[in-house]
């Protein structure tokens, strides 16, 4: 081969590795810029589930989260303080929306364990659910970014892994359902009407690195007195 054949076979070469690093390039940008904050990544990449939506006149039952103000202004408190307290109506989505927080952590930041707790261990699938429907409804590009451990139809019905080391796991209430894990992040759902939260909330303080979030519908207990600190807790 001539040095001019040569010469030409390499820039060849170079123009196309050239041509696939910004590719890549501009693949991680776009997966960056997808999933850089929880209430871009709900209203535009991925979707809930309504089981009401033919009742409730919806055109199908998978939709994006509505790009209303106060899901902004939640994702950013709970982005904010490392422990969150949400009193709740049914309409606010606010399940949905802590549920959506802590699964984008755990599926962008590797070796998030992230623990669901609530009053009973099928309330607790419901809520893993969530998790798996959201990272179903991404866009594949986004799955191929941050696939599984295994396909999600293998997975428990208690947990979600991520293969970065990350896990989604759902616990029924009962404060020594937490001892066993050090977790990340920690939601407490409907935590008027968890058995031992009060106990639980402070087993989650001692074990959970990052995030604690709580919410509940209205409900005499431990959550409304420690809410408007009727109740003293190991910590503010």
């Amino acid at each position: 081969m001539s040095y001019q054949r040569q010469g030409a076979r390499l820039k060849k070469i170079e123009a196309e590795l050239d041509r696939r690093r910004q590719q890549r390039s501009r693949a991680n940008d776009r997966v960056e810029e997808a999933t850089r904050d929880a209430f871009l990544w709900v209203t535009q990449y991925t979707q809930t589930y309504n089981p009401h939506w033919i009742e409730e006149g919806r055109s199908s039952p998978y939709e994006p989260f509505p790009a209303l103000p106060h899901f902004a202004a939640i994702f950013h408190l709970i982005d904010r303080e490392r422990i969150t307290w949400w009193e709740k109506s049914r309409d606010m989505m606010m399940s949905w929306t802590c549920v959506a927080y802590l699964t984008l952590k755990a599926m962008t930041v590797p070796e998030r364990e992230v623990l669901f707790q609530t009053q009973k261990e099928e309330k607790a699938k419901q809520l893993v659910k969530y998790a798996k429907h959201l990272y179903r409804q991404q866009p594949q590009w986004l799955k191929d970014a941050f696939p599984l451990s295994k396909d999600l139809d293998l997975q428990s019905d208690l947990e979600l892994n991520v293969r970065n080391g990350s896990r989604i796991s759902g616990i029924p209430g009962g404060a020594d359902q937490i001892r066993s894990y050090h977790p990340w992040g920690y939601l407490l759902d409907e935590a008027s009407f968890v058995v031992e939260a009060g106990e639980s909330y402070n087993e989650a303080l001692a074990a959970v690195k990052g995030k604690i979030i709580l919410n509940s519908s209205a409900g005499p207990g431990w959550f409304a007195d420690a809410r408007r600190d009727i109740v003293k807790t190991t910590e503010d």
